[in-house]
């Protein structure tokens, strides 16, 4: 994996769109983000400190993230 993909892994989350339905509130209240609704996706921009505790959050909520 090259560098720019790695970093763009690890500071950001790609969910389809309507993921967040319910929480999406939540996550921009706990977290440091950047939440933006893109086509047909939702992109969550972050430091990969933020993201690594934006993805435990999200699997404690039932979504998983790859």
């Amino acid at each position: 994996m090259t560098e720019v993909a790695r970093l763009r892994d690890s500071t950001q989350i790609l969910l389809p769109s309507g993921a967040l339905a319910g929480i999406g509130t939540d996550l921009e209240e706990e977290f440091t983000v950047t939440v933006r609704s893109e086509d047909q996706e939702i992109r969550i921009i972050g430091s990969p400190v933020e993201i690594k505790s934006v993805c435990d959050f999200l699997a404690r909520n039932g979504i998983a993230v790859a």
